[in-house]
């Protein structure tokens, strides 16, 4: 890690400044290496009420307010360009953000559209070239319990892994999808259980069982109104090691209950639940009981008590993981390397939710190669109707 008593301090531009943008400016804040010197955003009101908050919560200096990227980069200077945008808007942004030489964070998902999120990686792979860093948040792989279990599964201590199970179980009540003309649509929400609240443990089951090779799904309409999309989805996959994994999301699981990770294999299993290690047991090469009735959980000795199932975390914990994202993507400017996450780690998550959609669509399972292909980007995905 870089020795932030010396390096340059980064000017960032947050372009989108409604809440997803005021937790992004509280995690940069607390950054000795970078600075808010741009808040843009199209509705005047929500850039001032940023900035205002910016001012009193978080003590520091007023940001210059936009209306348009174009207008800040021309006036401001600006290193980092943060996307906070609806992610129907993400690959002019971020287009127009690289063609100015500047380093890129897109916010999730990488956009609603498959064939702009092709561009926006061949735009990275070209700004790559060119020393520029471009990261898509998906802060939850760098949660002390997401790194343990990738680390286990990687460093192969689960044996043969077998099966994962990815389960986000949310409410979202009719005044959430009322209270923007863009939550619930197809072309700037990009979908719904899965895109805007699932995208993310997608993301950790693509990460900890590798690369999917096809896709079964099912998607229901179930518990809402003036929604054009789903409220529940479940689907299966299947991936390239052998492993079977279950994605299940809904925003129709009142009161709202927890999300839970479950990696399986043949000598060991792991289960995250909120983002804290609920269960860890990998066997060791000269303690092996087949059986399995040695195992012990062994969670505890492998994040500090707080990233425990039930451990306080503090209330800041939201920040705390885009802070840790921060973190790597200041790391990876400095260093010039590649950040932590790349577009192309998010193109490929935000393939397999592309590929429930299309499955439920079509009827059939999805191979991943024709999502990434672009084969099925004439498809007009639609939600299906619960009896």
């Amino acid at each position: 890690m870089s020795d932030a008593t010396t390096d340059p301090v980064l000017s960032v531009a947050i372009v989108g400044c409604g809440i997803i943008g005021l937790n992004h400016a509280r995690a940069i804040a607390r950054h000795p290496s970078l600075t808010i010197t741009a808040l843009v955003d199209a509705v005047p009101a929500a850039a001032t009420g940023l900035a205002d908050q910016v001012e009193s919560e978080l003590g520091i200096a007023r940001p210059a307010l936009y209306g348009a990227l174009t207008d800040a980069l021309a006036a401001s200077p600006i290193d980092l360009v943060v996307i906070c945008t609806p992610s129907g808007m993400h690959v002019r942004l971020a287009e127009e953000a690289l063609a100015a030489g500047k380093h890129v964070v897109i916010e999730k998902p990488l956009d609603v559209s498959m064939a702009r999120a092709r561009e926006i990686a061949g735009l990275a792979a070209d700004a790559a070239i060119r020393g520029l860093v471009v990261s898509v948040i998906s802060q939850h792989r760098f949660d002390p319990s997401s790194v343990a279990v990738a680390r286990a599964v990687h460093d192969g201590r689960f044996g043969r892994v077998t099966s994962g199970i990815a389960s986000v179980a949310w409410w979202r009540s009719q005044d959430y999808y009322d209270s923007g003309q863009w939550r619930g649509t197809w072309e700037l929400d990009g979908g719904g259980a899965v895109m805007n609240q699932g995208v993310h443990t997608v993301d950790l089951l693509v990460w900890f069982l590798g690369r999917p090779v096809d896709v079964f799904a099912h998607t229901a309409l179930l518990a809402h109104d003036r929604v054009e999309v789903e409220d529940v989805a479940v689907a299966t996959v299947r991936f390239e090691s052998g492993a079977l994994g279950v994605i299940h999301a809904t925003t129709a699981a009142y009161p709202g209950l927890s999300v839970r990770i479950q990696v399986h294999g043949d000598r060991g299993s792991a289960i995250i639940d909120d983002d804290q290690l609920e269960y860890f047991y990998a066997a060791g090469d000269d303690a092996f009981d087949a059986s399995g009735a040695s195992a012990q959980n062994q969670a505890a000795t492998l994040v500090p008590a707080g990233e425990l199932r039930g451990g306080d975390r503090g209330r800041d914990v939201f920040v705390t993981g885009h802070l840790r994202q921060y973190e790597d993507v200041v790391d990876a400017i400095i260093e010039g390397r590649q950040p932590g996450v790349r577009v192309e780690d998010a193109l490929l998550s935000l393939a397999v939710v592309r590929a429930v959609y299309l499955s439920a669509t079509l009827g059939r399972a999805v191979a991943l190669d024709e999502v990434l292909s672009g084969s099925l980007d004439a498809v007009t995905v639609a939600t299906g109707v619960g009896a």
